[in-house]
């Protein structure tokens, strides 16, 4: 598949290319559209202690060369990717490098949320490295039940959060299996982040989500620039150049690496309902 003609343009749509240059020029494409981004190196789920320092060591790189280059642009990044799985102390040392790195440079690093078993884990992090460096925010998926209560303590201390809907597949007791119930969240936490979040990114493809952001913010005269939209690299390129043309942030979520192979079976894997939305959007402008 790697090597697969068909299966290259397929990544090619969606991931930026295999190298830090590949990202980098990417990087440049994007912020002439007026758009920003989020760089994200494949290579989640670490099986060693050098595997997550050699992923620390591509985000310190990426995060020199995007001020040297002046992109705008910032890191986002998952902790199992950083060895989370084998040492909380080490991963927490990885990613304070990283965090303070960033800080230096006035950027920014955005821890992202895996499943829910990361979830405490994630919060817990993201805030003790807040408190001293300032330059990080989180992830907040609208499917957990708990998430309410999450962006009201994030809210409270300042914390920069990225608000999607949530990719991996999750049981009932702990996140809401009904779209209509995900969305209805979503639509929530997403007033509250409005109303009293750090610069809160708005992550969504969903129209009618984004039709209900653009409602919100005019009827309370929340300015456009106090807050974002996100979406990922190569999904709804109309809709994107729309949000920018109307005067909306936007940021996109980049993908590079030369594990784009796993990150796509491990996207389908949890949740089969991710092919159909790849599909869709493979033909679309």
């Amino acid at each position: 598949m790697e090597t697969s003609a068909l299966a290259r343009r397929l990544a090619a749509r969606f991931v930026a290319g295999d190298s830090l240059a590949d990202a980098l020029e990417a990087g440049r494409r994007i912020n002439r559209e007026r758009i920003s981004l989020t760089l994200d190196h494949l290579g989640e789920n670490v099986t060693s202690l050098a595997e997550a320092e050699a992923s620390r060591d591509v985000y310190l790189r990426l995060l020199g060369e995007m001020a040297d280059q002046k992109i705008d642009g910032n890191v986002s990044i998952k902790l199992t990717q950083f060895g989370i799985d084998i040492s909380e102390d080490a991963c927490g040392r990885n990613v304070e490098q990283l965090v303070r790195r960033a800080k230096e440079l006035n950027s920014f690093v955005r821890v992202d949320m895996e499943s829910s078993e990361y979830t405490e884990r994630t919060l817990q992090l993201v805030t003790l490295l807040h408190s001293q460096h300032s330059a990080v925010g989180t992830v907040i998926q609208a499917y957990l039940h708990r998430s309410e209560k999450d962006v009201e303590t994030l809210c409270r201390r300042g914390i920069r959060v990225r608000l999607c809907k949530g990719a991996y597949l999750e049981p009932a007791e702990v996140a809401y299996q009904a779209k209509a119930e995900v969305d209805r969240n979503f639509v929530h936490l997403m007033k509250i982040l409005l109303a009293a979040g750090t610069y809160p990114a708005i992550a969504t493809h969903d129209e009618k989500m984004i039709d209900e952001t653009k409602s919100f913010a005019r009827s309370r005269q929340i300015a456009p620039e106090t807050f974002e939209f996100q979406m990922l690299y190569g999904i709804r390129r109309d809709l994107q150049r729309r949000l920018v043309a109307e005067g909306y942030r936007l940021r996109l979520y980049v993908p590079f690496g030369k594990a784009w192979y796993p990150y796509f079976m491990r996207r389908l894997a949890e949740r089969p309902a991710n092919l159909a939305f790849l599909a869709r959007n493979f033909f679309r402008a």
